[in-house]
C-alpha cells in the first residue's frame, strides 16, 4: 500500500476515469486511488469496478446513492483516508484540469520541504488557464482576490481544487464543521487550515479546462461562495475552526501548530469491506 491517496469525485466521468487512473498509476512516484462516485447514470463507477480486477490493492471505490456534491465527498474521502493510515490526502478533479504529473510535485513539496499543504495554485504566477472564456478566467481570479479581502486568507488560489494534505492538518480539522460543498467548500477547507496555523505553499500549475464530459458548475455554487465566504469570516470569530475534539485529545490540551505530530486517528466513517 502506498502511504498516498489520491481522492477523485466523479460524477458522469466515464469519459475520463480510466486514462487519468492509467496515468496516474503510471507516475513513478506510487499513488492509491480513490473514487467516491455519486451513482453516476453513464457508468463511471461500474468501470471502475472493472478496473479494480487489475489494480485491487490500489483502486478504490466509495459509491453514494445520490448526488450529494463536492464537499460532502470529499469528506468521506478524508474519513476513508484517515481510517486507511494514508499519510499524503490529494484532492484532484476527474476531468484532466489538473495534470497527474503535478501529483509528485505536491506530494514532494508536503513530505521533503516540510509543508502542511501544498495548493496547485492557477494565480501564483500570473494567469496559468487554458481554454477558459475570458468572462470565466475573470471571475475565478476576481473571487480570489474577493475572498482574500474578506478573510484575509494569504493564498492566491483560494478555490484551488488540486491540492496535498498531511494527514494531521485533516486530523486537526473537525470535518463535521466543514458545511460547503461547492468553490466555499475549497475555501473553507484552506481557512480552516490556515487558522491552525499549518504551513501552507502554493506551487505554480497550469489549469486547462476539459475536453470530455460536462461542467458540473451552476449558479448556486457560485452563491454559496459568495455569501458563504461572510459566514465564514464570522463563524471564525467564534471559533468554529478551532482544532477538533479528537485533535485535542491526541494532543493533550489542544492542536493548531501542536497538531503536526505522529497520532492515531479513529473515524466512525464506513470501514471499506
Amino acid at each position: 500500500m502506498s502511504n498516498s491517496l489520491v481522492i477523485i469525485p466523479t460524477y458522469n466521468e466515464y469519459l475520463n476515469i480510466e486514462d487519468l487512473i492509467q496515468r496516474i498509476f503510471a507516475l513513478e512516484i506510487p499513488f492509491d486511488v480513490l473514487v467516491v462516485d455519486d451513482d453516476s447514470p453513464d457508468g463511471t463507477s461500474t468501470l471502475v469496478q472493472q478496473l479494480q480486477e487489475h489494480f485491487p490493492e490500489k483502486l478504490f471505490l466509495i459509491t453514494r446513492k445520490n448526488k450529494s456534491g463536492l464537499g460532502t465527498a470529499y469528506i468521506r474521502g478524508f474519513r476513508y483516508a484517515l481510517e486507511k493510515g494514508y499519510d499524503y490526502i490529494f484532492q484532484m478533479d476527474a476531468d484532466f484540469s489538473h495534470n497527474p504529473r503535478d501529483l509528485v510535485r505536491l506530494y514532494l513539496t508536503c513530505s521533503e520541504e516540510g509543508y502542511d499543504l501544498c495548493i496547485g495554485s492557477r494565480y501564483i504566477t500570473g494567469v496559468n488557464v487554458v481554454n477558459w472564456p475570458m468572462g470565466r478566467v475573470l471571475m475565478s481570479y476576481f473571487a480570489s482576490i474577493y475572498v482574500r479581502f474578506i478573510t484575509s486568507l494569504p493564498i492566491r488560489d483560494t478555490t484551488a481544487g488540486f491540492k496535498c494534505y498531511k494527514r494531521n492538518v485533516l486530523e486537526s480539522i473537525d470535518l463535521t464543521k466543514i458545511k460547503f460543498v461547492g468553490y466555499a467548500f475549497q475555501i473553507e477547507m484552506k481557512f480552516a487550515t490556515w487558522k491552525q496555523g499549518f504551513k501552507i505553499k502554493e506551487i505554480p500549475i497550469v489549469f486547462t479546462d476539459r475536453t470530455k464530459g460536462e461542467s458540473k458548475l451552476s449558479k448556486g455554487i457560485f452563491k454559496e461562495a459568495v455569501f458563504g465566504v461572510i459566514k465564514m469570516k464570522v463563524r471564525g470569530w467564534y471559533g468554529r475552526y478551532a482544532p477538533s475534539i479528537e485533535a485535542n485529545r491526541l494532543n493533550g490540551t489542544n492542536a493548531g501548530n501542536d497538531a503536526r505530530g505522529q497520532k492515531e486517528y479513529q473515524t466512525y466513517d464506513q470501514k471499506r469491506k
